[in-house]
């Protein structure tokens, strides 16, 4: 274990759904005078496995060579740590960079999995209607309809469950990001008092360097506009209980039927939807190269084509 002096034994994180709401409230409490940040950590936690076991150093140092959010970070690898001093020592190098009081980092996946590193850690929960999130997954390319849609939201949501179980009230604050659009200072005090700073204006100022608008509630339950009848009753159907469990009321319509044959459609429309939003974002020529890179290439080429596919996601974030 590194030197206790820096050691961050309690370490906060964001956790939820992607399109929870997730990114506008990263940005909130990056720009409060006394809290840094990381976004998506995911490289913190993809490569340990369930039962707590730490990744080979070499091929994790290989991994994030390529990993798109990593190299954006441009923190430093100490190849001389331990892999949970290593992965602390980012959080640390964002804290020192920012010269601030607390840092903390947003987990979409396998946020469970910090507790093998942080036992003590500290969560904050943010859930937005899986209606939402359904349809936002959609227009993402992520999915190819909404009942593989809602998929991350139900993951992240039966995780959530799992990780109250283990860890106490007092180091839990769960919010919606339907209470953060509409009463921001609010709920933002209290996300403020349970990571022990005041609440700051200054959270607000994201807003100009960022394509990210003021809360505004029209962006609340948009499915009520926005998704078909089909649509609503697959996602019921999909989460089941979980919806009202996370106080969400049902839309009232009938329950829809999902026979396997169904269900075999909507894996097909899945998956062509999803190719169809990577040729979007990609191009025919990257995607055919990457597959084909993948499947009979050489690491070195597999490296050289994941680059060019980060360089253009990069170029869609400018």
């Amino acid at each position: 274990m590194q030197d206790n002096s820096h050691w961050i034994s309690e370490p906060t994180f964001l956790v939820g759904a992607e399109r929870s709401g997730t990114t506008v409230l990263r940005l909130m409490l990056g720009h409060h005078p006394k809290i840094a940040w990381c976004n998506e950590f995911e490289y913190a936690t993809d490569l340990l496995s369930d039962q707590g076991q730490f990744p080979d150093l070499n091929r994790y140092y290989d991994w994030l060579e390529t990993h798109r959010v990593f190299r954006a970070t441009g923190f430093e690898i100490d190849r001389s740590l331990s892999y949970p001093e290593l992965i602390n020592s980012f959080l640390v190098q964002k804290r020192d960079i920012e010269a601030k009081k607390i840092v903390g980092a947003t987990v979409h996946r396998h946020f469970d999995r910090v507790l093998k590193m942080w036992p003590d850690a500290r969560f904050i929960h943010i859930i937005r209607d899986p209606r939402d999130v359904a349809r936002s997954c959609l227009g993402m390319g992520w999915a190819g309809n909404v009942w593989f849609g809602v998929e991350r939201w139900r993951e992240a949501e039966q995780l959530w469950n799992h990780i109250k179980q283990m860890v106490p009230e007092s180091r839990r604050c769960e919010l919606s990001y339907e209470e953060l659009i509409a009463e921001p200072v609010l709920t933002l005090t209290r996300v403020c008092e349970f990571l022990g700073v005041p609440y700051d204006q200054e959270m607000f100022d994201y807003t100009k360097n960022s394509k990210y608008e003021f809360p505004d509630p029209k962006y609340i339950a948009q499915w009520k506009r926005k998704m078909s009848e089909r649509d609503v009753q697959l996602v019921e159907k999909k989460i089941g209980n979980l919806l009202v469990e996370r106080g969400y009321e049902p839309s009232g319509f009938p329950t829809i039927e999902v026979t396997p044959i169904l269900e075999k459609r909507l894996k097909i429309q899945n998956w062509w939807g999803r190719l169809q939003g990577r040729v979007e974002r990609l191009g025919w020529p990257l995607v055919i190269e990457d597959f084909v890179a993948r499947k009979f290439g050489s690491k070195q080429w597999q490296k050289k084509v994941q680059l060019q596919i980060n360089g253009v996601y990069q170029s869609r974030l400018k």
